[in-house]
């Protein structure tokens, strides 16, 4: 009972905006207490502590398989972080970044002699890059622009995301 009432409050709090023009929503559902992304599935959850909020389809970096070791590996780093900022004037519609490269992530990178890279965000798919395939970013995270607009809404900065292999 306690899980269709916070369904039926999602679901009110995003078709009272379903006539709004502006890609900015507003969410007073549960919090999002943490972001959980499964590669290998492209899926992604939203989590108010053990209950699903949201569920998307996701894309990943054009080199999918395997955990981001270095600029420019086209992979989807794996491991925990926060999400840390957010970006209104996104090329990718709206996005919302992930903490990546934590310490460790550095470290091995420059044992390899070579950079982490960075600007990994969670991020809508703009018209020019509508015929990218499934996996085609640089390393991030993509759902649709509609999508976004509802995860820019209901994720806060210091929210855990956990990516899995």
């Amino acid at each position: 009972m306690v899980r269709l009432a916070t369904a039926l409050m999602i679901a009110f709090s995003f078709v009272s905006l379903s006539g709004c023009a502006s890609k900015f929503r507003t969410y007073n559902g549960p919090e999002v207490t943490r972001v959980l992304v499964y590669k290998e599935n492209r899926k992604m959850y939203l989590m108010h502590h053990q209950d699903v909020l949201a569920s998307y389809d996701i894309g990943l970096g054009f080199a999918p398989i395997g955990d981001k070791q270095v600029e420019g590996d086209g992979k989807t780093p794996e491991g925990n972080y926060l999400i840390d900022r957010r970006n209104p004037n996104s090329e990718f519609h709206l996005s919302i970044g992930v903490s990546y490269p934590s310490e460790s992530d550095t470290a091995q990178a420059q044992d390899l002699g070579k950079e982490p890279g960075g600007d990994i965000f969670i991020h809508g798919r703009p018209w020019k890059y509508r015929d990218g395939g499934q996996d085609w970013t640089a390393g991030c995270i993509a759902v649709t622009n509609k999508e976004i607009e509802d995860v820019y809404a209901m994720v806060r900065d210091g929210t855990q995301i956990s990516i899995y292999p």
